[in-house]
């Protein structure tokens, strides 16, 4: 289990007042927050050990290296990749999947051939397989969703067939509170000889994540989705698709021989590493992963899930409230509009009560159109948030509902 009350002294950003109330973060699906844990081996790190890794033979550099490439090390055992060998380190989930569709997409995906989305994807997962189609001449199709705004199986089944290549699909919506069954349509597109590319960034950090039970080809996720930094991600690859991968970045650290005429490339992970990497981020990648792991994943999900459950039937009461989702099951992201209040005006009503959270389209804007809404305001928790600050949510909710009714 859990202790709450200890654990949130290793986050004394929450420990604070926003327009004078106490601070209630729910903006966790944009980015968590940082434990002390991992701030002090950053510290330590530039303090003891800054050096270039990879290239100079001194004991900084060694050292450096060496906890670079633990870092790796740890990022494949903790989603259980099959090598370190088959992690790539990036900036971010944006990158990573930008990454897969130029270097792998490039090599595979011919006009004719089908790349199968869900109309939930975050644009990070969706854009680039547009411009992939553009280039291709590829056709995309999408899978829609059901009466409960969870994926349509019939969809899935109708979209993936003999034509599809790649099959890019989010593992958990940053909008809907739902996890979709990757799993089951992994095991479906690979019937057909399809690539199956996971969006990773809202499961990470959340959920024990196994890319290989889940059947993922290739799996992108940021750190500072899970108390890492930002600037620093990593995308997991089967090593013989990384094989038929190519770089789409040059320069240091990423080649084997250059001569006048031509180059020859390091093999993955190393070959996909352009230049000087975030090493510190890769670091404070690792303790990140550290710290989860003394949690627990399996409590970190059920601590979660207790807030999700806490909290779903609360927001559900609140008037003139709209939730998008499911009704009867959320994860802890809670995406809605608050009857006629754009959802900027009701984030920044809600800042004033001390209350965070994001407001927009959410990068998902092909979802907002299936939804009939242009944006909504979303809250999101982590395992160190409180019951408490979800009733100060919805109180704050309902201060701001207020205020607005008695302005009209």
């Amino acid at each position: 289990m859990i202790d709450v009350t200890k654990i949130r002294h290793d986050f004394p950003i929450l420990d604070q007042k926003v327009n004078d109330e106490p601070l209630t973060y729910f903006d966790n699906a944009a980015t968590s927050q940082t434990p002390l844990p991992v701030l002090n081996t950053v510290r330590d790190f530039y303090l003891h050990d800054r050096a270039n890794v990879h290239r100079g033979v001194h004991t900084l550099a060694e050292r450096a290296t060496s906890q670079y490439e633990a870092a790796r090390a740890k990022v494949a055992h903790f989603i259980n990749a099959d090598s370190a060998d088959e992690i790539v380190f990036d900036r971010s989930t944006t990158e990573g999947l930008n990454m897969v569709a130029r270097a792998f997409g490039d090599q595979v995906v011919r006009a004719g051939d089908e790349i199968v989305l869900s109309i939930m994807e975050h644009h990070s997962n969706l854009v680039p397989w547009q411009e992939l189609a553009k280039r291709t001449g590829a056709h995309l199709r999408y899978i829609e969703l059901n009466d409960h705004q969870e994926l349509d199986m019939q969809s899935v089944q109708k979209s993936i067939g003999p034509h599809t290549k790649i099959v890019a699909i989010t593992a958990a919506s940053n909008v809907l509170g739902v996890l979709n069954p990757v799993k089951d349509i992994a095991k479906l597109a690979h019937q057909y000889g399809a690539y199956v590319v996971v969006d990773g960034a809202q499961l990470i950090g959340h959920y024990p994540v196994d890319v290989q039970e889940m059947g993922a080809d290739f799996f992108a996720f940021s750190g500072h989705k899970m108390l890492a930094p930002t600037g620093i991600g990593a995308v997991y690859g089967r090593q013989d698709l990384w094989q038929i991968a190519r770089p789409v970045q040059f320069g240091g650290e990423m080649i084997a021989d250059v001569q006048r005429e031509y180059t020859t490339f390091k093999k993955a992970p190393l070959g996909f590493e352009a230049g000087t990497p975030n090493i510190g981020g890769a670091i404070a990648l690792c303790a990140a992963i550290d710290y989860l792991t003394n949690l627990g994943m399996d409590q970190v999900a059920k601590r979660e899930a207790e807030l999700a459950d806490y909290l779903l039937p609360q927001i559900k009461a609140v008037p003139q409230l709209h939730l998008y989702g499911p009704q009867d099951h959320h994860t802890g992201v809670f995406a809605f509009n608050l009857g006629q209040l754009h959802p900027h005006d009701l984030a920044t009503g809600l800042d004033m009560e001390g209350v965070a959270v994001r407001a927009g389209h959410h990068c998902a804007q092909p979802l907002m159109a299936a939804l009939h809404t242009t944006a909504t305001a979303r809250a999101s928790l982590a395992f160190y948030n409180t019951k408490e600050e979800c009733d100060r949510f919805i109180n704050a909710l309902k201060v701001v509902g207020s205020f607005f009714n008695e302005l009209e």
